[in-house]
């Protein structure tokens, strides 16, 4: 058996590679690696025992010519790779090239094998569910995907999902990675102002590289004793890490910083995070993929107690002045490109807009973290009392409506059930016939402004798809859209007032514009 993977200097990708080498039936694994990776070093020198089994192509995954190599005689196809937050907000075309033309390289190769095709496994992104609060706080496969504006990642990783859903391979699956934990993510997220895009108050479901990379190897070892069949293949999942794993923004932040002896408080003042505009959400259908595969291990707390135990020297930080460690570790990064308390400061209107509302609402965020109100202190966004502990009751899951029966298996959905989707969003299925059963035809489907895209109906129903501008254009018009949009709305509206009229984009330069429409 051989084997192709992308990103294996990544994260996910290093303890991919890992657990795929312990499966002795796989001959040969060819790993696509940037020319200056230098990261690939290390790697094989860590499996300098397995050498023989390893090829490297050196390669963009942005030339036809290197994918076509990456695919040729292999069985299974893994694309791990992506560019992703902080370095898309900096390299937004490198983005494009990855996440989105490269895809679509890898999926043409793919599907220019006739005759002992490839299956394809295509990591996508939690990103796509777009910002989310406590109002929705669990989500599943399906939701309306609204990217966050200005979020160039999600939005290459959108077009790139959507690439595959409606490609002609016979086998490949989807799976959105929710929140990754991983080794180097203490230095990773202490470099820019990425770290400020996290709502305190933001869901986050984590689940750890080590389990990701379980879960890989384990798809192909189920898949090798013919155990799946129509349970994977042809679908699109969410990689959980479980309902252990669920927490907020803020807990997030305060759990790392007990490592060195200190809180959230210790370090943040209320105003040096963003209020929307982020990316997360809880997963009420995140244990589907761990039922087939069983790679959910490690909770976040056995995490951080490993990453203290690997990383001794953090202990460190327990004598060293709270104040010391705020001004220079902390406050020295809101003044990065990428921070949004810059962005207020230098008064950047379409980016102040998208995080905060407007600058007068991040000029009335509480000084005091007394009065800024926190889920895991019982307080919704708003300052209303809740039960922070019930959210996570998963009997009391309030879900969105989608317009049909979501739970329906695919033999009894009818184009009754297309039809109301569509008008639901404000367009309409155009096509007359649908082969009931058949969720891979492609159909003719229009949006509220008339235009006219094509897709399967898997893609439409059960991934969440819905064709606006952003699936060709950095244009994030949801304001506009969610108002003839009954399925955007619910999750729109959850973070946005409905008489908000902002259509935001990018320039040429990748400057953010704002538009009142």
């Amino acid at each position: 058996m051989i084997v192709a993977l992308t990103g294996s200097t990544g994260n996910m990708g290093r303890c991919a590679l890992e657990e795929l080498l312990k499966n002795k039936k796989i001959e040969k694994i060819k790993l696509l690696v940037l020319p200056d990776d230098k990261r690939i070093k290390s790697l094989i020198k860590k499996h300098k025992k397995e050498r023989s089994r390893i090829e490297i192509i050196f390669g963009n995954i942005a030339q036809e010519d290197i994918c076509n190599q990456l695919v040729k005689d292999c069985q299974y196809v893994i694309n791990l790779c992506a560019v992703i937050p902080p370095h898309s907000d900096k390299s937004p075309l490198k983005a494009i090239e990855c996440n989105q033309i490269g895809v679509d390289n890898l999926v043409t190769a793919i599907e220019n094998i006739t005759e002992n095709q490839p299956k394809f496994i295509h990591t996508s992104t939690v990103a796509l569910y777009g910002n989310r609060n406590s109002k929705h706080i669990w989500g599943r496969v399906g939701d309306p995907l609204l990217v966050s504006p200005y979020d160039i990642y999600s939005a290459t990783k959108l077009r790139g999902e959507f690439r595959v859903l409606e490609s002609n391979i016979e086998n490949w699956a989807v799976l959105r990675q929710t929140a990754m934990l991983h080794s180097r993510m203490l230095a990773d997220n202490m470099s820019d102002g990425l770290m400020f895009h996290t709502c305190f108050n933001a869901p986050l479901e984590w689940v750890t590289a080590h389990d990701s990379g379980v879960l890989i190897a384990n798809i192909i070892k189920e898949d090798e004793k013919q155990n799946l069949k129509n349970k994977f293949w042809n679908k699109c999942f969410n990689i959980g890490g479980g309902i252990e794993n669920c927490v907020t923004g803020y807990d997030t932040l305060n759990d790392g910083f007990k490592i060195i002896g200190g809180s959230a408080k210790d370090f943040f003042d209320p105003n040096f995070n963003a209020l929307r505009n982020f990316h997360g959400v809880w997963f009420v259908d995140g244990n589907k993929l761990n039922e087939l595969f069983n790679y959910q291990s490690q909770t976040i707390s056995q995490f951080w107690k490993q990453l203290e135990k690997d990383n001794p020297i953090l202990k460190a930080g327990k004598i060293v002045p709270k104040s010391l460690i705020k001004k220079f570790a902390i406050k020295r990064l809101l003044k990065d490109e990428n921070s949004p308390f810059l962005w207020v400061k230098s008064n950047d209107e379409g980016k102040i807009t998208a995080y905060f509302k407007s600058k007068e609402n991040w000029l009335n965020i509480p000084k005091k973290w007394k009065d800024f109100p926190l889920l895991i202190e019982n307080k919704d966004e708003e300052g209303n009392n809740i039960d922070y502990n019930n959210l996570k009751n998963t009997e009391n899951i309030k879900l969105i409506d989608y317009f049909y029966d979501i739970n329906k298996s695919d033999e009894d959905i009818t184009i009754k059930d297309l039809k109301n989707v569509a008008k639901a969003h404000g367009g309409e299925l155009i096509s007359k016939k649908f082969e009931q059963g058949n969720l891979r035809q492609k159909l003719e489907w229009k949006t509220q402004d008339g235009e006219i895209f094509s897709a399967n109906v898997y893609t439409v129903l059960k991934a969440g798809h819905w064709f606006n501008p952003i699936y060709k254009s950095n244009i994030w018009d949801f304001d506009r859209l969610s108002k003839n949009d009954k399925i955007f709305a619910q999750i729109w509206h959850d973070s946005h007032d409905t008489n908000e009229n902002n259509c935001y984009s990018f320039d040429e330069n990748f400057n953010s514009i704002i538009t009142k429409k």
